[in-house]
């Protein structure tokens, strides 16, 4: 997998994508969506579709594909390679999310959360297979779908997403933003639909090789690269990381610094930051800009040429 435009920058997000086999132009396709990476507070989040003819869906089962994270590493490349190799009727696309860009959305002022981050995602992939010219689109359930073996019948449903969050209300979602589709949302879909399956062996063979090539922007010195799973609550990731904070300028750009485990060694290891209020005491007088915004009403000042003379409303003759 081709991580070149990553590595050269690696503080956004960069998409990549396989030819889209000119089968998925003419046949009614299912396409599967999952992630890898979401949890960690170390390394990129990546999205990944992966798609196919309906009249193909049996050739990807036969693939043996999985959920991801039920795979060892060389199995996941070995599959994903044999995805590869079968790029006549396979396509797939993702869409790498830097750690950088995940806490700057997180922290900014105006707050974007991870999930709704993910839901975004998710539904730009979805447009750019439609944008493509993939056809994922309704079709008869009957003679398409005979021959499904895995878990349970797919019900004619051509567009299948690991949920984030309630799968309900993400499916609602979708389906109105998509309402030509049909679209299932479901917890552990990984594990019960072949396309997600295979979108999140995608997803994990590149989150898995950006974190490996990772190129750090910052010089850091003795760097060690044994990070641990990446997960939170790893002690060895724990310890990667009060290893590898400045007490000035905090974690390198591999770092989620918006997690809680960053902020909590952040606040234990680096150095306090007050910011001093600016004003002077000339600038005292001054009102602040919300209280012209406040609600209730303000006094109201005599005109300037009574002010000048001294003159006020006789109230008592």
């Amino acid at each position: 997998m081709d991580l070149s435009e990553l590595e050269r920058d690696n503080t956004g997000r960069c998409r990549l994508n396989s030819p889209v086999p000119s089968v998925c132009r003419k046949e009614p396709c299912v396409l599967g969506v999952d992630e890898a990476g979401r949890g960690p507070v170390l390394g990129p989040m990546v999205y990944a579709i992966c798609y196919c003819p309906l009249s193909r869906l049996a050739d990807l089962e036969a693939l043996k594909v999985a959920d991801s994270k039920t795979l060892s590493e060389s199995e996941r490349h070995r599959l994903f390679a044999k995805m590869e190799e079968d790029g006549d009727f396979v396509g797939w696309a993702l869409d790498v999310l830097s750690p950088n860009l995940i806490s700057t959305s997180m922290l900014g002022r105006v707050k974007y959360n991870l999930n709704s981050l993910s839901h975004d995602t998710a539904t730009g992939l979805m447009q750019y297979a439609l944008d493509q010219g993939v056809k994922v689109a309704q079709t008869d359930k009957e003679p398409a779908l005979g021959f499904m073996t895995k878990s349970e019948e797919m019900d004619g449903q051509l567009v299948f997403v690991d949920t984030v969050g309630p799968p309900e209300t993400y499916q609602e979602r979708l389906q109105q933003r998509f309402p030509g589709v049909e679209v299932t949302v479901k917890a552990k879909a990984d594990a019960l639909y072949p396309v997600v399956s295979a979108a999140s062996i995608c997803a994990k063979v590149a989150r898995d090789q950006a974190v490996k090539n990772w190129k750090f922007v910052e010089k850091l010195q003795d760097l060690d690269t044994d990070y641990g799973s990446g997960y939170p609550n790893d002690p060895k990731t724990k310890a990667w990381l009060r290893e590898h904070v400045d007490p000035v300028f905090g974690f390198p750009q591999f770092v989620r610094f918006s997690w809680r485990t960053a902020q909590s060694i952040l606040e234990k290891e680096a150095e306090d930051v007050t910011w001093e209020d600016s004003q002077t005491g000339d600038q005292e007088g001054l009102r602040r800009i919300k209280s012209y915004f406040s609600e209730g009403p303000r006094p109201r000042l005599p005109h300037r040429y009574f002010q000048e003379r001294g003159l006020e409303s006789a109230t008592i003759l």
